[in-house]
């Protein structure tokens, strides 16, 4: 662990639970790296992800984005593909795309969205794209007609969120130099849909416990029963 790390640390009460304004505002006054990090939300769900009807997962747009600049490539051909890349989709293709990322291992983007009709070829890609992540799928709205719109919100903030085998949901939130009021409305902005998404199958305390992070600080714990000061 690297001083600065220890530094950082040690100005962290362990034992406390934060309101999300404190965290949020001790994050900022921490120094971190030289470049702009990211500020991260990771909440543990009571929730067992095995089971179908407890997988939470959905996609939002932050308020005030995240402050990334995220590369999208669209499977698509003719109108949509032409749609797609009037967007600003990064790369565009189909056949051909699926093919550079099977024989080339191309990886070089962020999301990937497809229209239902090039499913059949983005499928075979599985094996590659759903262990990063970065498969297409109806419930994130990237699989859908509208690829248009489906790049222009992932371009202005939109994020994906997905609870892993443990049961959190890891989310970016903004950089480090938004001001506090930003990254405090995108915080409750995900935690407000996460309750939304609420499995019914889940019974008694939902939030088992919230944490944030800039991309190379520590972790601080806050609490999940906070609401907005």
């Amino acid at each position: 662990m690297g001083r600065k790390l220890l530094e950082q640390k040690a100005k962290v009460d362990q034992d406390r639970l934060y309101t999300p304004r404190e965290a949020l505002e001790l994050l900022k006054s921490l120094e971190g790296a030289k470049f702009d990090e990211s500020v991260e939300a990771h909440v543990k769900l009571n929730v067992d992800p095995r089971k179908a009807d407890q997988m939470v997962r959905g996609t939002l747009m932050l308020p005030n984005g995240t402050g990334k600049t995220r590369r999208v490539a669209v499977f698509a051909v003719g109108e949509n593909a032409r749609v797609a890349e009037e967007a600003g989709a990064d790369i565009v293709g189909s056949d051909d795309l699926a093919a550079r990322i099977r024989d080339e291992n191309f990886l070089e983007f962020d999301v990937a969205v497809a229209t239902p009709d090039q499913m059949s070829i983005v499928g075979r890609l599985g094996p590659i794209l759903g262990p990063r992540g970065l498969m297409p799928n109806p419930k994130s709205g990237t699989v859908t007609p509208n690829v248009g719109r489906a790049v222009e919100e992932f371009k202005g903030g939109k994020i994906e969120y997905r609870v892993d085998r443990y049961g959190i949901i890891h989310g970016i939130i903004g950089k480090k130099s938004f001001d506090i009021d930003s990254l405090v409305e995108n915080y409750f902005a995900l935690r407000d849909e996460l309750q939304r998404v609420r499995p019914a199958a889940v019974k008694g305390r939902y939030f088992r416990s919230v944490a944030i992070a800039s991309s190379m600080g520590p972790s601080i714990k806050v609490d999940p029963t906070s609401e907005r000061d």
